[in-house]
């Protein structure tokens, strides 16, 4: 849409209208809003005409609001799906807020799971024992401002419900928590990671291949809209080695408190039905930062260097 919006500002005539989503879409043509408008509800297929508007294939460069069903299209069109997979977490103990976190969703077999760090559930050497978390959901596909509070409880009869993984070098800090369908919003609009967007043989991951971190650093966000941000990072140590003997790799990424769960993803470097709409291989799960007790605080700058666990636990972790 960037080569759109320079050219609007060389019209005489340019205005901005919102949408029902909430957002403000630009006319670059005012004459011919009402004439595209009934062209749109006319047209046997409003779906790929919208279409059409929407990539410039259309003669006129206009963005049309139309008909209810063309505007959540055209919504749907103009969000990264990958925003969609994110969930910021909140920990409490009773009413008692504790920390900011990041998670996203992921799903096999029609099961929804919550992903996140292990230590954003239980964290035993700084005694941060939440008995309880609430994520953010979306709850209309047509307005990003609308939204609810999904409070889960860690714990049932004594015993934590959350799954977590261990292997020869001990335990892996991930954690899943499996969403049940019937308490979430019949309107909930997300999106999720399978099993598909785990890295495969043919998905080469360079160092210094570029890579996304998709999280609420230190809780900040999009308030209105509750929409992550994302940081950018590069592979920084041999991508299917484990480090030092360790589950994860590592990125070199600027990265702040709360993004402890965010995923860390690749965009795909083919087309791959499917992936669907996500067209992002889900690589790690962004755990911490990664420091040396030899550094001297004065100095020496910090490394940098964060550890993201090997996302194919998911499949460990999610099975029946």
């Amino acid at each position: 849409m960037e080569r759109k919006r320079s050219q609007a500002r060389s019209c005489s005539r340019v205005s901005e209208q919102p949408c029902c989503s909430g957002r403000r879409l630009t006319w670059y043509h005012e004459e011919e809003q009402e004439l595209t408008r009934r062209e749109l509800t006319g047209h046997p297929d409003q779906e790929n005409y919208a279409k059409q508007i929407v990539n410039g294939e259309d003669s006129r460069q206009t963005i049309l609001r139309g008909t209810e069903a063309t505007c959540a299209f055209l919504a749907a069109t103009m969000i990264e799906s990958l925003m969609l997979t994110a969930a910021r977490v909140l920990t409490f103990s009773g009413q008692s807020p504790l920390t900011n976190a990041s998670g996203f969703f992921f799903e096999r077999n029609d099961r929804l799971f919550l992903v996140t760090s292990r230590h954003v559930m239980i964290d035993e050497p700084s005694e941060h024992f939440p008995d309880r978390i609430q994520i953010e959901l979306h709850t209309d596909p047509d307005n990003l401002a609308l939204s609810t509070g999904l409070s889960i409880p860690l714990y049932r009869n004594g015993q934590s419900i959350w799954r977590q993984g261990v292997d020869r070098a001990g335990e892996i800090d991930v954690a899943v928590i499996e969403l049940e369908r019937p308490a979430l919003p019949s309107t909930m609009f997300y999106r999720a990671f399978t099993p598909a967007h785990l890295h495969g043989p043919l998905d080469h991951v360079e160092v210094g291949s570029s890579l996304l971190v998709v999280g609420f650093p230190l809780g900040f966000h999009d308030t209105l809209h509750h929409m992550p941000v994302v940081r950018h990072a590069v592979n920084a140590s041999s991508f299917g080695l484990r480090f030092q003997g360790q589950g994860y790799f590592l990125t070199d990424a600027r990265t702040h408190r709360g993004t402890s769960g965010a995923s860390v993803v690749m965009r795909a470097s083919e087309p791959d039905p499917s992936l669907g709409n996500l067209p992002w291989i889900l690589l790690g799960v962004h755990s911490a930062r990664l420091d040396v007790g030899t550094r001297d605080l004065e100095m020496d700058e910090a490394l940098g260097l964060n550890c993201s666990w090997y996302a194919d636990i998911l499949l460990a972790l999610t099975e029946d």
